[in-house]
């Protein structure tokens, strides 16, 4: 199969099923096709969009089981649109060259660990009689998608954006279930904050390679799609030894962490 089927099954298909379909003998090739992205992903109707308002419970309602289910429905929410907007990503951007054939076998890796990382939750979700789908599911990020116009634009927001954001959020959830002796549930987000080191380290190898002589701070906030912020790319307790590990420069930790602007979930001061 070549990956752009691949990547179409993913994007496509309606059901958890295609969303989570393994890779097997996936091949690589130079294309200059064409894809118009769609609207949304598909996805059958209990999977579908709905905006309407669900707030994320308290990390100090924990102790009950329905709100700890909740807030893993909001992070299944997450790794389903990942994997959709990262099929997005390796249809939309033209394969013109072998570099661009490299980025989207790394795109493909991550892929991997957003299914995983799905999995992970839903069979949680399942322990407390729930399943994805129970709760609204929001597009906030999947809204995003279609100002990401390049691969800078792409990797700026995705990977120095929301999963940059995810290093401080899956080490202060990690926490907040260890507090409500929910370890089984602490142990997943440690594996998703592992992983997502990775995924911001390959997105700084990218922006990397691409920024010329711009330093990149200047580079990645100048290629964030729409009226998203360096704010975005946060949580409410800075972690700065996992960006280090990410392979991120002083500067740029120093920039971000120092980053200011009215975005009120980095500015939240309880939650």
């Amino acid at each position: 199969m070549n990956y752009r089927e691949y990547a179409r099954i993913l994007l496509e298909g309606p059901t958890l099923e295609d969303k989570l379909i393994p890779l097997k003998n996936v091949d690589y090739e130079i294309s200059n096709e064409q894809y118009a992205l769609p609207e949304s992903p598909g996805r059958i109707e209990r999977l579908k969009f709905n905006n309407e308002q669900v707030k994320f419970p308290r990390n100090t309602s924990f102790h009950l089981e329905d709100k700890r289910g909740l807030a893993l429905h909001f992070f299944a929410n997450h790794e389903l649109l990942a994997i959709e907007m990262m099929a997005a990503a390796l249809l939309i951007y033209p394969d013109t060259t072998n570099e661009m054939l490299q980025f989207k076998k790394g795109l493909i890796k991550t892929i991997q660990d957003e299914q995983k990382h799905l999995k992970l939750y839903m069979h949680r979700m399942n322990d407390f009689k729930m399943e994805l789908g129970d709760f609204p599911l929001n597009d906030f990020f999947w809204r995003s998608m279609d100002k990401m116009k390049t691969p800078s634009h792409f990797y700026s927001a995705m990977a120095l954006g929301f999963e940059s954001a995810n290093l401080d959020f899956a080490l202060f959830y990690e926490q907040s279930f260890k507090d409500v002796e929910d370890f089984e549930t602490a142990k997943i987000l440690r594996t998703v904050f592992e992983d997502e080191i990775s995924h911001v380290a390959l997105g700084a190898h990218w922006l990397n390679a691409w920024k010329g002589e711009s330093d990149l701070w200047s580079y990645f906030s100048s290629h964030l799609p729409g009226l998203m912020t360096p704010a975005r790319s946060k949580g409410i307790h800075f972690n700065r030894e996992s960006r280090v590990r990410a392979g991120l420069d002083d500067s740029f930790i120093d920039s971000l962490e120092n980053y200011r602007d009215e975005f009120r979930v980095t500015n939240r001061k309880n939650w």
